[in-house]
């Protein structure tokens, strides 16, 4: 039998304790009796927060999501909290997404801030995570919690944290946080709670969301009965939220995908359950060509994600990417002010150093500043927080998330879904389509494609694989990449760019994040970054060519797909 390390042993066996539940006593005895493997990946590490928040297996030990994890999280940010406004009456809103123990766990992390005397407004059901973020504010709130692991497996489960702008935190203030926790025993926490400040909340909030949802994304398409949409919420929580916000704008033709629209953790008819996975829509694809639907519109589970397939120049089904979905809105939002004489030089768009440069050629060809950040709409909504006197117009990331004005500060796949709508039902009323539009827009700023490539590296060896993988990178930096040399190699980690040709470095002002972008003379870029919620390591091509006219469209695209294909090749990726 393989023997176990004596500090994870030890670690273990504080859980055998009166503090913890003899529920919990009784897995973790198994684990050490017969699973070392599984406890020294449940009790190796601390979860930490990453670009998302914390995510984790669910299951007992200290690198798993539980009440006890939850629990001290929930009191060491109480405890924060406390600190940070001495002498207020301090306010939460907690949700929470369909998964496994969802709902027993965000009534845990709301018995723990109860039991601090800190006030809790609870969803009494499952809620998008976008309308967590819009109800810290419309509730006034000082933090917000949700329950979510997003669009990963169903063992999975999370808690993001949202302050009172209603973004998600970020450093140092994370860093603060984890601080607090990490002085914490389990012992110390709080569990019993004071019934008297836990509130449910429902339908006033909801309320309040969709009309903020429609307010900001309805802009009166003509002729919306001509457009037929399919929608699905792949099991999550935007069946609670989309159809409804549709019906509102005046959309009436909507096909839901039935056999998706039931709230499920186990996601039964997916393999996972992210709009980004061409299975995922699968069953919504189908639909679409039973109904000849205009557009198929799927989101994940906490609804903060959005997929979206339209018709083709030959009114074939296709997939957009992330990035096409984000360029195509935020043209059509520019489009919007410009009409409207609202642009001044007052307003911003936003990306994140990892997602097209075409939304940097948009912003200059409105003269709107595109300003760029980290993964994760974290850093888009701390835009907001850090420029006050400027106006958020939209603005999007590669992972298939869209803002739409600043009322939610968190990526929206409710309001997006009406945007996409509005867009698609306005080019048909037009003569042209959404794919159409976004060919237009290739052949003005250029045709950008790009591909998301992830290797999965499961545990301890797989988190090293990804570290050795990111320090052969950087001490041995790729020098030609398809033919074209390097001329530029941003490492956020180190803070420094590096001008290949003159040996030249400069500090790089983003903060610090173990990310590595490579740029070629002939306009390729390369991006690697290890996830921050999920055990991969992630690659992001991005490669360009000027396009005449709507007739090269295939043949340039063919250009594009076999450049971006060698370069797999020559990385060894494939």
């Amino acid at each position: 039998m393989t023997k176990i390390d004596a500090k994870i042993l030890e670690k273990a066996s504080a859980w055998l304790t009166p503090i913890f539940d003899t529920d919990t006593q009784a897995k973790v005895q198994k684990l050490i009796d017969t699973n070392p493997k599984e406890l020294t990946e449940s009790f190796y590490t601390n979860l930490a927060f990453g670009t998302g928040g914390m995510r984790g297996v669910m299951g007992p030990g200290t690198n798993r999501i539980n009440k006890y994890t939850l629990g001290k999280n929930t009191q060491g940010l109480s405890n924060y909290l406390k600190q940070t406004y001495p002498n207020a009456s301090l306010k939460v809103a907690i949700a929470y997404d369909c998964r496994h123990n969802s709902k027993s766990l965000a009534q845990v992390v709301a018995n723990v801030f109860s039991a601090n005397g800190i006030e809790v407004y609870l969803f009494s059901d499952l809620r998008p995570t976008p309308e967590l973020s819009f109800a810290v504010k419309y509730l006034d709130c000082h933090c917000g919690i949700v329950l979510t692991a997003s669009h990963n497996p169903p063992e999975y489960n999370g808690y993001k944290v949202y302050w009172t702008d209603g973004g998600q935190i970020v450093p140092p203030q994370d860093g603060e946080i984890i601080n607090e926790i990490n002085q914490l025993d389990f012992a110390q926490v709080q569990f019993d709670a004071n019934d008297d400040l836990i509130h449910l909340v429902d339908t006033d909030v909801d309320e309040a969301f969709i009309n903020a949802s429609v307010a900001n994304a309805d802009f009166k398409a003509e002729n919306k009965d001509d457009l037929t949409i399919v929608f699905t919420s792949l099991h999550g929580t935007s069946i609670t939220m989309i159809p409804e916000v549709l019906k509102r704008a005046g959309y009436n033709n909507v096909h839901i995908v039935e056999e998706q629209a039931t709230p499920d953790g186990d996601f039964p008819t997916v393999v996972s359950p992210n709009p980004e996975e061409p299975e995922a829509l699968e069953m919504a694809l189908q639909l679409a060509e039973k109904t000849n639907a205009d557009i198929v519109i799927g989101t994940d589970p906490d609804s903060d994600r959005l997929g979206i397939a339209v018709r083709d120049l030959e009114g074939n089904m296709i997939l957009l990417n992330g990035n096409q979905t984000m360029v195509v809105m935020t043209d059509f939002l520019l489009q919007q002010w410009k009409n409207n004489d609202k642009i001044n030089g007052k307003q911003f768009i936003g990306s994140t150093i990892v997602s097209t440069p075409m939304m940097t050629e948009l912003g200059n060809a409105y003269g709107v500043e595109c300003k760029i950040g980290l993964t994760g709409f974290k850093w888009i909504a701390k835009m907001i927080k850090d420029f006050p006197a400027l106006e958020f117009i939209g603005g999007g990331e590669e992972s298939f998330g869209f803002m739409t004005g600043d009322f939610v500060r968190d990526k929206d796949a409710v309001t997006a879904a009406l945007l996409a709508c509005e867009i698609a039902a306005q080019t048909k009323a037009n003569g042209s389509s959404f794919y159409a539009s976004l060919i237009d827009m290739y052949v003005a700023h250029g045709f950008y494609k790009e591909k998301l490539i992830s290797l999965v590296k499961k545990g301890i060896d797989g988190a090293a694989e990804i570290k050795q993988t990111m320090i052969d990178l950087r001490e041995n930096p790729l020098t030609t990449i398809d033919g074209s040399k390097v001329v530029r190699i941003e490492d956020y980690q180190a803070s420094i760019m590096t001008d290949m040709e003159t040996g030249t470095m400069s500090e790089i002002s983003i903060p610090k994040s173990n990310v590595l972008i490579y740029y070629t003379a002939d306009g390729t870029k390369i991006a690697a970054r290890p996830s921050g919620t999920e055990p991969k390591i992630k690659f992001y091509f991005s490669v360009n060519l000027p396009l005449a006219n709507k007739a090269d469209f295939a043949a340039v695209e063919n250009q594009l797909d076999a450049k971006i294909d060698r370069i797999v090749q020559e990385m060894k990726l494939d």
